[in-house]
């Protein structure tokens, strides 16, 4: 690793924290991600090789923890690690705020999109049983333009395979749309309006989409009219 040659604290954290993608595993585990293959799932263009070699940086930096056997490893943040959920909270919102472009093709990731959907769905806006909401993302390269998400239990799951249940609600739009509406670009009801999105089944779940549907948590962030301001003396 090359380092700064600087003892301010500054340098010495971003020397660890600003290699590449080291600071969005970190965000992987602040969602709560817990196993090598959730964290792969938010981070679909890094290596498994690259991802193995951050996770060692990190626990041998004290910023996570490793347990479990060598077949089943749990990785969590320490302390240290959890105290860095406000730095990268606030550099989301800065990004959403200051940094951000329009949305390329080569940005849209549905199998992205989906697993950060799924794990930022609340299941008690649910009833008891199962509940299937089909989306399908007609532009979305072959075997990514379809996705479900089942609701049972109190769990979400997600599937990129037709389990061959009752579709409750569909939800049918261009791969682009949904994933502005995610980043609060673009609101639901716009997009509705605008004929960019369509909605199809059950009329109650239909209703709660707002509900249950919502942004990402660092975009909402974003959103907020003012952020959280450190002063550099206090």
């Amino acid at each position: 690793m090359k380092t700064y040659g600087q003892f301010c604290p500054l340098a010495q954290a971003v020397q660890l924290l600003c290699e590449r993608w080291t600071l969005i595993v970190i965000r992987e585990f602040i969602a709560g991600s817990t196993r090598f293959s959730e964290l792969q799932k938010g981070v679909p263009l890094m290596s498994p090789t690259l991802l193995s070699s951050r996770l060692k940086q990190l626990e041998k930096a004290g910023v996570i923890e490793i347990s479990g056997n060598s077949r089943n490893h749990i990785y969590q943040l320490t302390d240290a690690g959890r105290e860095l959920r406000p730095i990268v909270e606030l550099m989301g919102a800065w990004g959403h705020r200051w940094a951000r472009s329009d949305l390329r093709d080569s940005d849209l990731d549905a199998g992205l999109l989906m697993w950060d959907m799924r794990r930022s769905v609340d299941p008690s806006v649910f009833p008891a049983q199962r509940i299937v909401i089909q989306f399908e993302y007609p532009d979305a390269p072959e075997g990514a333009r379809e996705w479900w998400l089942v609701a049972e239990d109190s769990e979400v799951d997600l599937c990129w395979h037709n389990h061959g249940y009752d579709v409750d609600l569909l939800i049918r739009c261009p791969l682009k749309v949904m994933s502005k509406i995610w980043i609060c670009e673009l609101t639901f009801d716009d997009a509705v309006a605008g004929r960019e999105l369509v909605v199809m089944g059950d009329p109650a779940l239909a209703g709660k989409l707002q509900a249950w549907l919502r942004a990402s948590p660092l975009s909402r962030l974003g959103t907020a009219k003012t952020l959280p301001v450190l002063g550099w003396h206090e």
